[in-house]
């Protein structure tokens, strides 16, 4: 696959030491800022689904009339979260 470059982007020098002073032992600039586009990317993908999920819920409980209290989903999870941590631990 042919790659293509990246716009040069332009930064304070506090910005750039700040990167540089967290490389990892042999990783370069390049990579952790193509490290960073992509988890980026990803992280705004995730969101969108997120919001369009919970648009669609909204959309659903308006035509159903059927709506949760948080309180009772949050005890939901919370019931979900210790079944997993028990299932986890044997």
């Amino acid at each position: 696959m042919k790659t293509a470059s990246m716009p040069s982007l332009r930064v304070d020098p506090e910005l750039r030491h700040d990167a540089e002073s967290v490389l990892r032992e042999g990783e370069t600039l390049s990579s952790f800022m193509e490290q960073a586009l992509r988890l980026c990317i990803h992280s705004r993908r995730v969101q969108k689904e997120f919001i369009a999920r919970g648009l669609v819920s909204r959309d659903e409980a308006r035509r159903t009339g059927e709506y949760f209290a948080a309180s009772d989903v949050f005890s939901e999870m919370e019931d979900m979260q210790s079944q997993a941590s028990v299932k986890a631990r044997k």
